[in-house]
């Protein structure tokens, strides 16, 4: 078990993203800002992508102009493409690491990218370019790790092979990776699943610090989020208030990251430092959901957290459903 967990808040990037267009900029900024006051280290923001496939993010540039930098806050961004990579770099508090990202599935980066290759290498080529050019440091990401809705269960060895093939290749370009995220996209992963897979990457790249995406769709994200912390696993993305999921999963119902507070207090209970105020962070979870004006999946927003002297509750908003 660890001591201490390093939780990247991807709320405000990818439950926007999936949520219906129109949340105005402002409501963003605010829950961005609140975001970068209750502890959380890592937030990723917005997308730099082409607004007519993703109008979500459109205003991506306004979103992080209108923030207020918190210097504590790594404060970070997406991009698939070096027109968004060069839209990031306009913005000097921004934390620049490059992403290069992998399918564990061929089925799944047909549907997602618009090609079978898992190496996503169309994508990646021009990016890896840029990042030589750039300096810049590196994190790798597979999508589909522990399976598919299109393709089934994905075996490790799948996973090993391609981070294999492209480390070599980003190591020969000269590029520092400093980290693999592991995604649970379609949320097929089970807690034997998740300490098998994490076993396998860090035995084979032991000096790569491993990160976990975890889904909820099918209610295993906390399950799966506890097997993680057993087997040592200290990075986490999740979701203020279990925003997110992803649009081309197939689901009948996409459900998204796990909650943000609802692994906060998993880490308080277990004993594990998060750095984050659980207050400040339900108070925010609420703010979310009166932002995308519709519950999330969380359970302690509702339930409470726990404390030593009783229930921490947070009012709700009326129209919230809760």
């Amino acid at each position: 078990m660890v001591d201490k967990v390093l939780i990247r808040e991807v709320g405000t990037r990818e439950g926007f993203q999936f949520e219906p267009p129109g949340i105005p900029t402002a409501r963003k900024v605010e829950l961005i800002d609140a975001l970068a006051g209750t502890g959380v280290r890592r937030i990723q923001t917005v997308s730099f992508v082409s607004p007519r496939s993703i109008p979500q993010m459109s205003d991506a540039e306004d979103v992080i102009a209108g923030l207020h930098p918190n210097r504590d806050v790594a404060y970070q961004a997406l991009w698939f493409n070096v027109r968004g990579l060069r839209r990031a770099q306009d913005f000097g508090f921004l934390t620049m690491v490059g992403s290069v990202s992998l399918s564990a599935s061929s089925k799944f980066a047909a549907r997602n990218w618009g090609s079978p290759d898992r190496a996503l290498s169309a994508l990646n080529e021009p990016l890896i370019e840029e990042y030589v050019r750039l300096k810049l440091p590196v994190a790798i990401s597979v999508a589909a790790a522990f399976g598919c809705n299109f393709e089934g269960r994905v075996d490790e060895g799948t996973v090993i092979t391609l981070l294999g093939d492209t480390l070599t290749q980003l190591d020969e370009r000269g590029l520092e990776v400093i980290e693999i995220t592991l995604s649970d996209t379609m949320a097929w992963a089970s807690p034997q699943s998740i300490k098998r897979l994490c076993d396998a990457v860090r035995t084979r790249f032991p000096d790569l610090p491993v990160s976990l995406h975890l889904h909820d769709t099918r209610g295993l994200g906390i399950a799966n989020a506890m097997a993680a912390l057993e087997v040592g696993i200290d990075r986490f993305d999740s979701a203020i208030a279990g925003l997110g999921g992803c649009p081309y999963a197939g689901h009948r119902g996409a459900a998204g990251n796990i909650a943000t507070e609802d692994f906060v207090l998993l880490c308080h209970e277990l004993g594990i430092e998060t750095g984050i105020d659980p207050v400040r962070l339900l108070a925010a979870a609420a703010l979310a959901e009166e932002v995308v004006g519709h519950p999330g999946s969380s359970r302690s927003l509702r339930g409470g957290h726990l404390t030593d002297t009783g229930v921490l509750n947070i009012d709700l908003p009326q129209d919230t459903g809760a």
